[in-house]
């Protein structure tokens, strides 16, 4: 549904990015408990692993970085601003644009943050 000449926003556009989060927290850690659960050796190199989440982790970004965008431009469309005191449709929608945006700032952050031990582990320890 298009209002205003552009996309309107609703609750699947809103929890899209924390959504694409979850889907790398848990791809995330499986892959690396899957991997290192034997712990018969600590020291064994998880290079694969960590190519794969790595991977995971880019596309990731790209799409909560597209949804990041969108937000954005929806959002200065209408002038931002950051109080919502009125009750017109047109509120709302700016107000699920921001709040899309917030959340998907923090998603994209998050992601960063959960991939940052694969980055700097090189093994099972």
């Amino acid at each position: 549904m298009q209002i205003f000449g552009k996309t309107q926003d609703n609750l699947w556009t809103l929890i899209a990015a924390p959504t694409i989060w979850a889907f790398h927290f848990l791809f995330c850690y499986f892959l690396a408990a899957y991997q290192c659960a034997p712990n018969a050796d600590p020291f064994k190199e998880i290079t694969g692993t960590r190519m794969s989440i790595g991977v995971v982790t880019v596309v990731c970004l790209v799409l909560i970085g597209l949804i990041v965008r969108r937000s954005w431009r929806e959002w200065r469309v209408d002038g931002g601003g950051f109080r919502n005191n009125q009750d017109t449709p047109e509120a709302r929608e700016r107000f699920l644009e921001f709040s899309t945006l917030l959340l998907a700032a923090l998603s994209f952050a998050a992601v960063i943050f959960e991939t940052m031990p694969v980055l700097l582990i090189g093994d099972c320890r």
